[in-house]
């Protein structure tokens, strides 16, 4: 008999999608996942989740606990799956009657910072803590957070997410056909968090300091969109959808990504998939596990213009060996495919529901 499982989880993405869809498809697990609605123009479209059982919520529903509760509770799930801990109406079902012999799993990106709010979460969140039968984690530095939770290493997992690494195996392929493309690939969000107002000076420099540029293209949207008008070199193409991403991908040379703050970004992940080499700053969480510094890409200090300046100008300098770059980084992204995911959901769902102590832990 299929094992039950519900996610309930915030904006949906492509790379969930793909991991629902194929978790669902499986022969031991039977998904249901309830999520937010998108509703924006600049959301992932709520097509992705064809084929996948699931309720959208609107704004007013994602608030509603009780409409929340009462679609849990109708599915009569074994394991249930929470997005962390900020979403009230979702952490609230741990003390609903109706799902207290039912196991719960916990995903969390979030890595150690050693700020005061995180030290003092263990206290904060205990008994909420202790009803998770197992907690999975992104990588290394959201694994040393749930450590610090006080969540003892025997339940967390490592893989919270996957991508649909077969669908972006074939670019890199197709980039090598011809000369490998002379451009940097930007894509995220506009906003001072992504900091696009240290990409956009380091890349001026980077123009002054090389002969034959090469342009940078953006993907995304956001309120600093508006930085990014008129600077030479700078392709804005707004939000695309995942479908209209592809030749995109194929027409990149390298990834940047600037961050000042980013927990575990897949793209970083989708990009080492396609075939790139990648340029992060050393506070992009998913660059600890994809990323290695002059074997596919560049790993640089966070709010430095001269550093990221330096890492474009060595890719341009170094444009011959960027082929095998990016054939390195499809590697370093092969553990995040689907079906690897799947088999890693399976056994830990499989080990949530048959966790010795759980009826303990729920008193």
């Amino acid at each position: 008999m299929k094992l039950k499982v519900v996610f309930c989880w915030s904006d949906i993405s492509g790379y969930m999608a793909a991991c629902w869809r194929a978790l669902h498809e499986s022969a031991e697990v039977d998904v249901f996942v309830i999520a937010f609605q998108a509703l924006t123009e600049t959301a992932f479209g709520d097509r992705l989740m064809q084929d996948i059982p699931c309720r959208l919520l609107d704004l007013q529903a994602r608030q509603d606990a009780n409409t929340i509760e009462q679609l849990v509770i109708a599915e009569r799930p074994d394991v249930i799956v929470v997005c962390g801990w900020l979403h009230e109406p979702y952490s609230q079902l741990v003390a609903t009657h109706e799902l207290q012999n039912t196991a719960f799993v916990m995903g969390m990106d979030t890595p150690w910072k050693d700020n005061w709010r995180q030290r003092l979460a263990p206290f904060v969140l205990r008994s909420y803590l202790q009803r998770m039968d197992r907690v999975v984690v992104t990588g290394e530095r959201s694994w040393q957070y749930a450590r610090k939770l006080g969540i003892g290493a025997d339940r967390i997992d490592r893989g919270l997410y996957g991508i649909d690494y077969n669908s972006w195996v074939p670019l890199w392929k197709k980039r090598s056909a011809g000369e490998w493309p002379k451009s940097f690939l930007f894509i995220g969000r506009y906003i001072p968090a992504k900091a696009i107002d240290i990409l956009i000076p380091a890349y001026q420099a980077y123009r002054d300091r090389v002969d034959e540029p090469w342009d940078l293209v953006c993907c995304g949207q956001g309120d600093l969109k508006f930085q990014l008008a008129g600077k030479p070199g700078i392709i804005d193409r707004g939000f695309l959808q995942p479908a209209e991403m592809q030749p995109v991908w194929e027409a990149a040379g390298a990834f940047i990504l600037p961050s000042r703050f980013d927990p575990w970004p897949l793209a970083i992940v989708e990009a080492a998939a396609a075939g790139l080499p990648i340029i992060c700053t050393d506070v992009c969480g998913s660059g600890v596990e994809v990323v290695r510094p002059w074997y596919n890409g560049l790993v640089i200090s966070d709010e430095n213009v001269a550093d990221l300046t330096q890492a474009l100008v060595t890719f341009h300098q170094h444009h011959a060996e960027l082929p095998e770059w990016g054939k390195r980084s499809q590697q370093l992204a092969a553990p995040y495919a689907t079906n690897i995911w799947v088999d890693r959901w399976q056994a830990l769902l499989q080990a949530a529901v048959k966790s010795p102590d759980r009826g303990n832990r729920h008193k």
